[in-house]
């Protein structure tokens, strides 16, 4: 078979922000010939890959844009199903949670390489930026708080956000700094598995909280005093509460799978007190959790597990509690006390926790007293519990615990999740803009 001497492979744009979609192109083929496309990303030192074959058109053409690949691992039209679906070159290599560089300014170089039928390639390079030009980092240990603060371009004021991790721990940089290349002061907070703080969830107190909030408004002088809060998992459990408890610090709460009642320490607890123990204190006192004094609850279903030893069943143990209402009463988030906008992100296959019942739990509460403020509502049918943001492996289902070491699936498919990231990035940024200009 004759080649064109014009093959060429294309990323427009070759290098942008991490959630900027790209149009992949291949060019100078013959009509029908077939093309096996493989992306390699280096994420912390470890290779990620992905491979999908496409047929050319009439003209020698593939667009990724509109072309569904004919095998490989994703299937459907995806423009960037060659980055969602990419998954550990060696899986018994490198940790598999481990998305991004330690450098948020490094940013994520893909290569990609096309290759023909007659064996010859062409290539081309995918940059994915966290933090964009002008950004700027500094590690915040002030007063107490444990975090990495993230500023956009310009003088300011900018509306800010605080972001605070799940069970997991840590300080969350990539958000941050997503956040902060979209017009934000972006406060990553870390509260337990940072510098300094301790390894676990269990007792932490909501006055650090507190005191995290009153430095942002003291020190940063947000645009228009607008300050929003932003968690996942454990995290959305927390902002929700804080928003409730500390509402005049509190512009608008951004819930990624979030829980609609108080839980106690759970995977991420001190063994001294265990996952029955609580998580949160304040002003000394325990807050009430689901799991006090409950009936029903029972963590059974954990010791089920698949062929592979992986326990899926996280969100039945979980659910369990909710069957005892005076429990559930007892430890619900007043909601209604929040004064501002709150956006609920979730998925109906989250396995880690029901988030998309809690998501529904905390809509209808805030629909009954009539809460004077928009409601946001994203419930992706078929995700997981992992909703992250766009263009990243979605593929990394089951994992250990960070804290607990237990093996667990979040649920959800690779594809699944990877559409819940997209739509939960499009409709916070959406959220944030309104509630932003709402304050003026």
């Amino acid at each position: 078979m004759t080649e064109f001497s014009s093959f060429s492979l294309r990323v427009d744009p070759a290098h942008a922000r991490i959630d900027v979609p790209r149009q992949i192109t291949v060019d100078g083929l013959n009509p029908g010939e077939t093309v096996t496309i493989a992306a390699v990303t280096l994420r912390a030192g470890t290779p990620w890959q992905s491979t999908a074959s496409f047929v050319a058109d009439a003209q020698g053409h593939i667009d990724l844009t509109r072309d569904a690949p004919i095998a490989g691992d994703y299937a459907g039209v995806s423009p960037m199903g060659l980055i969602w679906s990419q998954s550990l070159l060696d899986p018994k290599v490198g940790n598999g949670r481990v998305l991004f560089n330690d450098d948020m300014f490094a940013g994520l170089d893909t290569t990609l390489t096309a290759t023909r039928q007659s064996g010859s390639t062409a290539t081309a390079s995918l940059h994915q930026q966290l933090a964009t030009d002008g950004v700027t980092r500094r590690e915040v240990r002030e007063e107490g708080l444990v975090g990495t603060l993230f500023l956009p371009a310009g003088p300011g004021p900018h509306p800010a956000v605080v972001i605070v991790n799940g069970s997991g721990g840590g300080i969350n940089e990539p958000r941050a700094a997503l956040y902060a290349s979209q017009g934000y002061a972006a406060f990553a907070l870390g509260y337990f598995k940072a510098p300094g703080l301790s390894d676990y969830i269990s007792n932490t107190p909501l006055e650090y909280f507190e005191t995290a909030l009153n430095w942002v408004h003291r020190t940063l002088k947000p645009l228009h005093g607008f300050v929003a809060l932003s968690g996942q998992s454990r995290g959305g459990e927390l902002v929700l509460l804080l928003g409730s408890m500390f509402s005049e610090l509190v512009s608008a709460v951004i819930g990624y799978v979030p829980g609609a009642v108080v839980h106690g320490a759970q995977s991420a607890c001190d063994p001294a007190t265990g996952r029955d123990g609580p998580a949160w204190l304040y002003r000394g006192e325990i807050v009430p959790h689901v799991w006090q004094n409950n009936r029903t609850a029972t963590w059974a279903a954990l010791n089920e597990v698949d062929a592979d030893g992986v326990s899926r069943r996280h969100a039945e143990a979980v659910s369990t509690a909710l069957n005892d209402p005076d429990a559930v009463a007892r430890a619900r988030i007043r909601v209604e006390n929040i004064r501002g906008p709150v956006m609920l992100l979730s998925g109906t296959d989250d396995a880690a926790w029901p988030s998309s019942r809690y998501s529904r739990m905390v809509r209808e509460r805030l629909a009954e007293v009539q809460h004077p403020y928009p409601v946001g509502y994203v419930d992706v049918d078929g995700a997981g519990h992992s909703i992250l943001f766009p263009y990243v492996p979605t593929t990394q289902l089951s994992f250990p615990h960070p804290v607990s070491g237990r093996i667990s699936t979040s649920g959800g498919t690779p594809a699944n999740n990877a559409h819940a990231d997209e739509a939960s990035w499009a409709a916070v940024q959406k959220f944030l803009d309104d509630a932003v200009a709402a304050r003026r």
